[in-house]
């Protein structure tokens, strides 16, 4: 017999019926009926294409099957420009509603970004879950990037040994992963995922060590392997995968690599080369 929600204390999870939760107040969502997908047209697949993703005229509504990104932080990287958070919010807001577009209806969106500062502590993670929310996304779950288990270069203290003004020292980031209306695909596809990968990849908690921003060419590169495992995990064979601050690539690196379709969009021109560069020297892996 399957196990199910209990009002006091926690239980086993076998075959769980978590109905009498959903059924509560705070879970009135709308799910969406919507099963209209378009075909991506051929001239934007396997693209990277140098112009704002504010507008991502090149694509028509519902093509998409997943987004990965880690958008410009506002910190000061040669990237950056310098935004209130008004306008850093209402850039994002632009961008993840060209998304919400063109995604197909349970298409995922999953959104890599670390907090900031330290006076004060800018909760960067927070305020785009909230904006995604309003857009329109439903929340799946957060995703703590472990970059790395010592304090190695890490050595913001504040304050040595005292509680006058200890300061706590990030070793990770956060992949912040929603879906388009609903939580299932509507449209199915060829898997490619491993078991052993399939179980590593559902756990809440990755550790992959950071990339090299001086051996790839790029301020703040993520690595590949962490778009890779979203796209096993979200994706079927043949997918496009979008990446609307493309960067060094990676994700689209990631997509090559996997057998799936990529589009990335970026406003820099030197980043779009380097990218492309690293998409011609790779193959794909499956």
């Amino acid at each position: 017999m399957g196990t199910r929600t209990r009002k006091f204390g926690a239980s086993r999870r076998e075959g769980h019926d978590a109905s009498s939760y959903y059924a509560r107040k705070m879970h009135d969502v709308e799910i969406s009926t919507d099963t209209s997908v378009n075909p991506p047209p051929a001239d934007v697949v396997d693209r990277l294409i140098c112009h704002s993703s504010e507008d991502m005229h090149e694509l028509p509504d519902s093509c998409v099957s997943l987004m990965v990104t880690s958008p410009p932080y506002n910190v000061g990287k040669d990237y950056d420009d310098d935004l209130t958070m008004d306008e850093y919010l209402g850039l994002l807001e632009r961008v993840f509603t060209e998304t919400h577009r063109v995604l197909q209806p349970g298409g995922r969106a999953c959104v890599n970004v670390a907090n900031a500062g330290r006076k004060p502590y800018v909760p960067l993670a927070s305020w785009i879950n909230l904006l995604m929310i309003e857009i329109g996304f439903l929340m799946r779950g957060e995703i703590i990037w472990v970059k790395g288990r010592g304090a190695s270069g890490s050595c913001a203290w504040g304050s040595w040994q005292s509680a006058a003004n200890p300061i706590l020292r990030d070793l990770h980031e956060y992949v912040l992963v929603f879906s388009k209306g609903r939580f299932d695909r509507v449209v199915k596809g060829e898997n490619t995922i491993a078991r052993d990968a399939f179980m590593r990849e559902t756990l809440s908690v990755w550790e992959i060590p950071p990339e090299s921003a001086k051996k790839v060419g790029h301020p703040a590169p993520f690595p590949v392997e962490l778009p890779r495992r979203l796209i096993e995990l979200y994706t079927f064979r043949d997918d496009l995968v979008l990446d609307p601050f493309c960067g060094a690539g990676a994700t689209c690196v990631a997509a090559k690599e996997t057998g799936r379709r990529y589009a990335g969009y970026d406003i820099n021109p030197e980043y779009l080369r380097l990218a492309d560069g690293r998409l011609r020297q790779t193959d794909l892996r499956w």
